[in-house]
């Protein structure tokens, strides 16, 4: 994981949990990130396998991680867990991983969609649907910040 993400090319964002992982992704200037998609499944080996394949189908360069630290900028272990994620995930896909404090990134996109469009039972959405179009806000917001500091 000590690789730099290059300065070209798509970048995934990864907003990592147990049960659903929002994914993001940057266009090829690495100028503006989108969310993308939502993985619900608890099978590691499977989230894993999911996007590593979707970042070889879209030729990524890299992927960008939410670190979820305590209030405090403590690790925790939620953090633990997933640098422990990141780690595999640059093994097995062979790219760099940068790892990014992603507190308050999922009140953040939560905040903006409910601006955008309203709540998960105004738009007709189940709360699990709501979640995910949440989480994979939420990818995007920590991938957006992440290049906009990068320049």
């Amino acid at each position: 994981m000590s690789a730099s993400v290059p300065r070209a090319g798509k970048v995934i964002g990864v907003d990592w949990g147990a049960a659903r992982i929002g994914l993001a992704m940057s266009d090829e200037t690495q100028f503006l990130a989108t969310p993308h998609s939502t993985l619900h499944t608890k099978d590691k080996g499977r989230q894993i396998n999911d996007v590593v394949t979707l970042a070889r189908s879209v030729d990524a360069v890299g992927f960008v991680v939410g670190l979820p630290l305590q209030l405090d900028g403590e690790v925790g272990a939620s953090a633990k867990a997933t640098t422990l994620y990141a780690e595999k995930l640059s093994r097995v896909s062979g790219l760099p991983v940068v790892r990014v404090d992603e507190r308050f990134s999922s009140v953040t996109a939560a905040e903006r969609l409910a601006d955008s469009g309203g709540n998960a039972r105004r738009r007709g959405e189940s709360i699990q649907q709501w979640k995910g179009r949440v989480d994979a806000a939420a990818a995007a917001v920590l991938l957006q910040e992440w290049l906009d500091q990068r320049g």
